[in-house]
């Protein structure tokens, strides 16, 4: 039994409320730093300050997912998980521009942050299987490609909303300790947006129930007890390695004066070793019927497609996680002559790289409606992101070998093509050959593969820079580059899992 086809109406009602999650996120990662630092937090402060976004990521996307597939009421299956993050992110996207009203406002920021990035992520991570719940696998490509147009909307419109104030006369500037009205509004209006999206997708929309559901999907029925089994049948010594990676980590920091964060990267290795060897004693034990079981058994027992997708992503975000550390720095000094933030010249730069940036996102957007749809059908899922990939990787290279910041713009077209295909293809690949009834998890499990390059970017890049290329960060557009395209051709191995 197939589902109903939806037409361009039901597909923008499935996903219009990731326009609003979009621009929560981007209203995040463009003025929280700024926030930080305006109620008291030094330069130094802030990567400590932005783990919150990865770790609450990590921890919070696998538990809803887990849920989430097996929620059902009123609202339905996903709806629930979309009102809750709703609520509560445009309660923390109204409450953030008056931190330096409440007492200790570094800590209340700081707080609240966390209180937020869980909130989108509550929201989010829904919306990945919500797609796959509601269309055919003939539609998938098309629905995740409108999703990611709605990504690029939001993120456009986040983006030039605090300049678009500025324009209508509303101050850029504030006393010192205070949050500029463009910021303080730009986050005003961004958390009615928010709200009034997802909920025109929770009001717009029915879930099919679970009824309906088992009779879309008998065929590809997967028994709950299926990875618990597995799980029960694995070793310890798989965790015992995890474990002693992670202390080792820990142990080394220290004695070779490494980044701070890499504390973080070795006790989330320690905590996965040490979470596996209690989820395999559970099993063993006959208790199934646990969160811990169910995700540690799913994750380590990933379908052969989601496992070579995992390669794909791993290396397509760490090249994205370079892209957003080094591009401004990048563009100010080779394209505009000054690495001296207090210069003219560094300024336009940073302006340029983000007016550029925009781009970006806008011809994701685009490209989401119209290119993926049409290589999807005549190529197929898989040849249409290794394409998008690769356009993608000549985008870095020209920031290597071009010097006209002009010419920049043909590099965010290139990059904004691939944009748009890493946010819809890897995700219609999924959401083909998944079971639907654990379609939540998975999608949650699946963003460890963003988190993981991010952690690993973050902690590592600069000490590999400073190592090798010293002042040099051009470097890192060869990196991405290269990251690129070997994400790109893995796609052939990817291609041959899916069939």
């Amino acid at each position: 039994m197939e589902k109903p086809r939806q037409g361009f109406g039901g597909l923008w009602n499935i996903s219009f409320g990731f326009f609003g999650i979009q621009i929560g996120f981007v209203l995040q990662n463009s003025n929280m730093s700024r926030i930080f630092q305006t109620v008291g937090a030094s330069l130094d402060d802030l990567p400590a300050l932005w783990v919150a976004a990865p770790l609450t990521g990590l921890i919070v996307q696998p538990i809803i997912g887990y849920l989430s597939d097996r929620t059902w009421n009123r609202l339905g299956r996903r709806r629930p998980y979309f009102l809750t993050g709703a609520i509560f992110a445009a309660l923390s996207l109204f409450l953030m521009p008056l931190a330096p009203a409440f007492a200790a406002p570094l800590v209340f920021a700081a707080a609240l942050l966390w209180v937020l990035d869980a909130s989108l992520n509550i929201s989010m991570e829904p919306f990945r299987a919500f797609v796959g719940d509601m269309l055919d696998r003939s539609q998938h490509a098309v629905g995740y490609a409108v999703q990611t147009a709605f990504i690029g909307a939001g993120a456009v419109t986040a983006a030039i909303f605090p300049w678009f104030l500025e324009q209508l006369g509303v101050s850029n500037v504030a006393p010192p300790g205070e949050i500029p009205d463009t910021v303080r509004w730009s986050f005003w209006a961004g958390g009615v947006a928010l709200f009034l999206a997802i909920g025109w997708t929770v009001a717009s929309t029915r879930e099919y129930s679970p009824e309906e559901m088992a009779a879309f999907d008998a065929e590809a029925d997967v028994a709950t007890e299926e990875t618990v089994r597995a799980l029960s049948a694995k070793t310890y010594g798989t965790a015992a390695v995890w474990a002693a990676l992670g202390a080792g980590v820990l142990l080394v920091v220290a004695p070779f004066d490494l980044e701070k964060e890499i504390y973080l990267l070795g006790a989330l290795l320690a905590s996965y070793g040490l979470l596996s060897a209690f989820a395999i004693s559970q099993a063993r034990q006959g208790r199934s019927a646990n969160m811990l079981s169910t995700i540690v058994g799913d994750f380590s027992g990933m379908p052969d497609v989601m496992k070579r997708l995992a390669v794909v992503q791993f290396f397509s975000w760490s090249a994205l996680f370079i892209m957003w550390i080094y591009s401004g720095p990048i563009v100010s000094q080779y394209f505009y002559g000054s690495a001296d933030p207090a210069t003219a010249a560094y300024n336009e730069g940073a302006n340029w790289w983000n007016l550029i940036y925009t781009v970006q996102n806008a011809v994701a957007a685009v490209a989401a409606l119209f290119l993926l749809p049409f290589l999807s059908r005549r190529i197929g899922k898989a040849y249409t992101h290794l394409a998008c990939l690769m356009t993608g990787a000549l985008g870095f290279l020209g920031f290597f070998v071009l010097r006209d910041p002009n010419l920049l713009i043909v590099c965010e077209v290139l990059k904004g093509i691939a944009w748009a295909s890493i946010l819809a293809m890897p995700y219609a690949i999924l959401a083909s050959n998944l079971p639907q009834k654990k379609l939540g998890i998975y999608m949650g499990l699946f963003n460890i593969f963003i988190v993981v390059p991010q952690l690993l970017v973050a902690t590592l890049m600069g000490s590999v820079m400073n190592a090798f290329f010293p002042g040099e960060p051009i470097w890192t557009m060869l990196f991405a580059a290269a990251a690129w395209a070997f994400a790109g051709l893995f796609m052939l191995r990817v291609r041959n899992a899916a069939g």
